[in-house]
């Protein structure tokens, strides 16, 4: 059937639609493209009946075109979608889930702080640096969204604390952000291991209770900057 629920990972032009398959397909007539960005809306037009999704791939992302749906099928879903978020009893349950997720947020960045100091480990002596420091990492990245290592499932949270140290250490004490990179492969690679290798000796310096030339040390004037 032409309408029924399908997904299209090209658009081939503005009516007419190809499957990864390479099949071309009419959009039918009567239906309109609902634009991506209201998931709520999105998941209702879904549910009221058959709809067409289209993605664009760029590599390994996928760029959402909207879904195509029936004229009245979209508008019905906007109306419903509009009555339910007016509804008292739908602000407020919003409002609690806000609350319980700020919660979790604050107690997650509060473990990961801990995580953090227990990385860097440093010497007491240096316990300003290490307060002042992992505050820094973690409000780089604990934020939701901001894509660091932070937000994986895939490590520990020890793990992520190490990372999202030497991630820091790499874009505030060195001269990766303005470093050319050939293009060659593993080139990148090997300039992060390099620039990891200088991050672990300052942080030696630190760990250690040794003298450290504030001066000159990269990391203590990131801090002081």
């Amino acid at each position: 059937m032409p309408t029924e629920t399908r997904s299209f990972l090209i658009t081939k032009s503005d009516r007419c639609l190809k499957d990864k398959t390479g099949k071309v397909f009419s959009v039918p007539t009567g239906w309109e493209n609902l634009p991506a960005g209201d998931a709520s809306v999105t998941r209702k037009v879904k549910s009221l009946g058959p709809t067409w999704t289209v993605q664009e791939k760029k590599g390994r992302k996928a760029f959402s075109h909207g879904v195509w749906a029936a004229k009245e099928q979209i508008e019905e879903a906007m109306s419903l979608v509009e009555a339910q978020r007016a509804d008292p009893k739908h602000q407020k349950k919003l409002a609690q889930v806000k609350v319980r997720r700020e919660e979790k947020e604050t107690v997650f960045g509060e473990d990961f702080q801990q995580e953090i100091i227990q990385f860097l480990n440093f010497d007491q002596k240096h316990h300003l640096l290490i307060e002042q420091l992992s505050k820094l990492v973690k409000e780089h990245a604990v934020p939701v969204g901001s894509g660091t290592v932070a937000r994986s499932s895939s490590v520990t949270l020890e793990e992520k604390a190490a990372l999202a140290v030497m991630a820091w250490m790499r874009h505030q004490t060195s001269a990766y952000d303005s470093t050319s990179v050939a293009r060659v492969k593993g080139a990148r690679r090997e300039l992060r291991r390099q620039i990891a290798r200088q991050s672990e000796r300052i942080l030696a310096k630190y760990r250690s209770g040794d003298d450290v030339d504030f001066k000159v040390c990269p990391l203590y004037k990131a801090l002081h900057t």
